[in-house]
């Protein structure tokens, strides 16, 4: 299942906490209607969304996180093992977690977290990272697939704008793991020149699935 996702597109279905699309069933009708137009796997944040995917679509692979606010620390996805549990729990194909060297919520770091979730969980990981230092750490304790989930957004990048096509082509050729890309791409050509560039597949969530923060870009035009 996870070799169908090479070279091809990962959509990110997702909706802030506050919007009326925020529902199980919603956000797994907008996953079927990304699969229909050739989507070949999704990325879906928390159980109870995972779950009304997989149930929709038990044969498309899917990348399982979930965010986790108000912890006080600044690792949010997937930040403990306990979260793990739930999102492999809930059906998904992959875990994807922090792979930053930043403090978690409960003491654990990330070696740890990826050992026990391919240990206990026996899932792959996406280990999602901000720097070429971290994405080392990760392939060192034993992730899957390297993310560029987190560059631009973390305490460390929060001045670079991804995607960053130099670094990425930094990063295959010195991880020995597959990079999905994945954060601020656009456009179909960035997926286009991420793949030629050799990355494992691309993720995009907002430029396609992001519907409230796309309106609120235009209706903000009219004031």
């Amino acid at each position: 299942m996870i070799e169908t996702l090479k070279s091809n597109l990962i959509i990110s279905c997702q909706a802030p906490s506050d919007s009326p699309l925020h529902n199980p069933n919603i956000i797994a009708a907008i996953a079927k209607a990304c699969v229909n137009q050739g989507a070949k796997g999704l990325r879906i944040d928390s159980p109870s969304h995972i779950k009304a995917v997989k149930k929709l679509l038990p044969d498309i692979p899917v990348i399982g996180l979930w965010k986790q606010m108000g912890l006080n620390s600044s690792v949010y996805i997937t930040p403990r093992f306990e979260d793990a549990i739930a999102v492999s729990e809930a059906g998904a194909d992959i875990i994807a977690i922090d792979a930053t060297l930043r403090n978690r919520p409960n003491g654990e770091n990330m070696a740890e977290i990826i050992a026990n979730i391919k240990e206990n969980l026996g899932k792959p990981v996406m280990a999602d990272i901000d720097t070429l230092e971290n994405a080392i750490e990760a392939q060192k304790a034993g992730a899957d697939f390297i993310g560029t989930t987190l560059y631009g957004y973390t305490e460390a990048t929060q001045d670079l704008i991804p995607p960053n096509f130099e670094f990425i082509d930094k990063l295959i050729k010195t991880i020995d793991k597959p990079i999905i890309c994945e954060g601020g791409v656009k456009t179909p050509q960035e997926v286009r020149k991420a793949l030629d560039l050799g990355c494992f597949s691309v993720v995009v969530g907002t430029a396609i699935t992001g519907i409230d923060l796309l309106a609120k870009k235009f209706t903000d035009v009219t004031k």
